[in-house]
């Protein structure tokens, strides 16, 4: 007999609970009720060389019926190897099907990052580092932190072509600032139709000076291409490992297209965890409906 609903539901909510008792400070919860998830797995406590982030969506049908949709974040994870991690956790799903699988898939990819950081691979080359890599550190990251902006621009001057006309400023809104433990929060947001008024709106934010000086400016846009039926869509952690993808990935739940979102935060000097994700998403909800 086919599971219910009911125990479906059950057996998700027995699968979250060993899951944040397993994984502690490394499970965060994206989204309650849509059941989004994140998961950071890196291959040792200590001083990790390898990290990634796990994002899931647990959809009705999971486990019985449906396998979890999911999103593998990590800067250094490209082409070949994001290729091979995925048909090995595919191959979990296919081989454990009903089952909840989320443990598997969490210590596949751990045994993945242990591999790499046995083999003389170099360390991935991180230019800014993110809260979460300097616990130890304090406040040092501070220090280190490199305000990436102009090469955001640059990308996107590559990708825009400089020969059309110069698109005017669409209307730039701001959303109320969460504060939490001294960090501050506050989202932006732009309607768009093409990525050279993704370009103006990004200029015209950093023009602020106290947006430029935001920790993180971290940003995601989609526009919906009306000719190819297809979704032109992109997003900058700006150091914050995984929180553009977490946008976008929030944008694209709520199916909303033609607009841009740039969340900034400003770091107090307190470590908030995985809590600054959900800050970060509920900025960006509350100015997406407003």
């Amino acid at each position: 007999m086919a599971a219910s609903d009911t125990e479906r539901a059950q057996q998700q909510i027995d699968e979250i609970e060993a899951l944040s008792s397993i994984y502690g400070d490394d499970w965060c919860v994206v989204d309650e009720d849509e059941k989004i998830y994140c998961i950071k797995i890196s291959d040792c406590l200590d001083q990790p060389k390898w990290t990634l982030c796990l994002q899931v969506i647990l959809p009705p049908g999971y486990p019985t019926a449906e396998p979890p949709i999911y999103q593998l974040n990590a800067p250094w994870l490209r082409g070949q190897e994001h290729t091979e991690l995925a048909n090995s956790l595919e191959e979990i799903y296919l081989q454990n099907l009903g089952e909840s699988i989320l443990y598997l898939w969490v210590e596949k990819i751990r045994e993945v990052l242990v591999e790499k950081a046995q083999s003389s691979e170099p360390e991935p080359d991180i230019k800014k580092t993110t809260e979460e890599v300097d616990e130890d550190d304090g406040d040092d990251f501070l220090l280190d932190y490199q305000p990436i902006q102009e090469d955001q621009i640059k990308m996107l001057n590559f990708m825009t072509s400089e020969s059309q006309e110069d698109e005017e400023l669409p209307p730039i809104h701001h959303g109320n600032p969460i504060t939490d433990r001294r960090s501050t929060f506050q989202a932006h947001l732009a309607p768009v139709v093409t990525t050279r008024q993704v370009k103006r709106v990004l200029e015209k934010l950093y023009e602020n000076k106290k947006i430029a000086s935001a920790t993180h400016n971290i940003y995601a846009y989609r526009i919906y291409c009306e000719d190819k039926q297809t979704f032109l869509q992109d997003c900058e952690d700006d150091g914050e490992t995984a929180a553009g993808g977490r946008l976008l990935h929030l944008m694209q739940i709520l199916n909303v297209h033609n607009v841009l979102v740039v969340v900034s935060r400003w770091y107090g000097g307190i470590l908030l965890g995985p809590d600054r994700f959900k800050h970060i998403n509920n900025c960006a909800r509350n100015v997406l409906v407003e």
